[in-house]
């Protein structure tokens, strides 16, 4: 079957939706599943991937909100017949439509599941979450924004499907508390993954170590502390700097913190590291060579995710596929994977992190065995296992919702 996929969260510096896609393309490429994905653009195109799949690139504006990199697809793009997505569901007439977005493109479920677009059969509805909306739109809005979340989720975005699918149980749990009786809808739990054959402590590189020991001032022996995502508020980046500033007074030797991405509060964290405040540091920038990332990931001695809230974490696993220590709160999508037999975990404070982050660095057999279980964990998550898992569940969804 032909399915369709219809996202905002897509563009050349994104996470860890691009990357899912990227990998569900790649997959469906190999077991021959046509698959179509359509996302916000600076013109229209469309890209071939492989013999089967196919990404329509739409003309869109930039978000005037929270981070401008960003464009979106908006609801004029299917309310009426004459719009682009209207003109690629007719163009494709696929199957399945999955809808990863809570408020701009959701609404396309609804008229899809009316029959409102004109020339397009009823296709079976996923709703796909990859965030909580209480943490994205939460800080937005007033104090006690949380009742309107559960209202909006219950009576407005989760009937629009026939199904959801959520990247964590912590994601998952929010929409499954929301969920009006009246309509009551399955949400099942479809993890990311890592592309285990990228990743390996086998990429460690003297160079990438002696690029960070220049440009922060130390030499080795040092230990090289790494985050690497986008350099968002909603990523709790200031506890990433208070663990650091906290942790100074632990430090067995000079320790590096290395921040890799891009993102809207890049200028205000190079303002924040400059005033040596979180010790040796630089912004690394962003990382979009897969090699590059590997031997950044592996010339590390700990990796530090400050982001409770985390809806999965695609780069806390790439850390654990590749032999660095995670250091993370106990809390949010890193549970998915993280646990105190393969991480080191602890309450989101200063403190509490710190001195996880001491605990990790501490050379020796309880550090060797939980490096090995980490990556033990991480392949259980290998792209190609979930991406099989995840084209299964499209196929028996499609095919419960039509009785057969």
């Amino acid at each position: 079957m032909t399915t369709l996929h219809v996202t905002n969260f897509y563009h050349p510096a994104s996470g860890g939706v691009r990357t899912f896609y990227q990998a569900m393309l790649a997959a469906a490429d190999r077991d021959g599943r046509p698959m179509r994905l359509v996302v916000p653009g600076e013109a229209d195109r469309v890209e071939a991937v492989g013999r089967w799949g196919r990404i329509y690139h739409v003309r869109a504006p930039r978000s005037p909100v929270v981070d401008p990199r960003y464009r979106l697809l908006l609801p004029h793009t299917f309310l009426t017949g004459g719009g682009a997505l209207s003109r690629i569901l007719r163009d494709e007439q696929p199957d399945l439509v999955e809808v990863c977005d809570k408020y701009a493109l959701c609404h396309l479920a609804g008229m899809l599941r009316r029959g409102w677009v004109a020339g397009v059969r009823r296709p079976t509805l996923v709703g796909l979450s990859c965030e909580r909306a209480a943490d994205n739109v939460g800080p937005v809005l007033a104090r006690g924004s949380g009742a309107l979340v559960r209202w909006y989720l219950g009576r407005v975005y989760a009937g629009q499907f026939d199904v959801h699918f959520a990247n964590s149980e912590y994601t998952a749990a929010e929409l499954r508390a929301a969920i009006h009786p009246r309509h009551p809808r399955t949400v099942h739990v479809v993890p990311m993954g890592v592309a285990l054959d990228g990743f390996g402590p086998e990429h460690r590189s003297a160079d990438v170590r002696a690029e960070i020991a220049r440009r922060t001032g130390l030499a080795e022996p040092y230990d090289l502390v790494l985050y690497v995502g986008r350099l968002a508020r909603e990523k709790n980046l200031t506890l990433l700097l208070d663990t650091l500033r906290a942790f100074g007074s632990l430090a067995a030797r000079p320790t590096a913190l290395v921040i890799a991405g891009s993102g809207p509060l890049a200028a205000e964290l190079a303002r924040a590291l400059a005033s040596g405040a979180a010790g040796p540091a630089c912004l690394w920038g962003q990382v979009d060579d897969r090699r590059a990332l590997a031997a950044l990931y592996a010339s590390a001695d700990a990796f530090v995710h400050p982001n409770p809230r985390e809806p999965f974490g695609i780069a806390p696993l790439e850390a654990m596929a590749s032999g660095v220590p995670l250091v993370a709160p106990r809390a949010g999508g890193v549970l998915s994977y993280a646990s105190d037999g393969n991480a080191w975990l602890a309450p989101p404070v200063p403190y509490a992190m710190a001195r996880a982050l001491d605990g990790a660095l501490c050379r020796g057999l309880v550090r060797d065995r939980r490096i090995a279980r980490a990556r033990q964990q991480a392949e259980s998550f290998d792209w190609g296992r979930v991406c099989r898992e995840v084209f299964a569940l499209y196929d028996a969804v499609h095919h419960a919702r039509l009785g057969n």
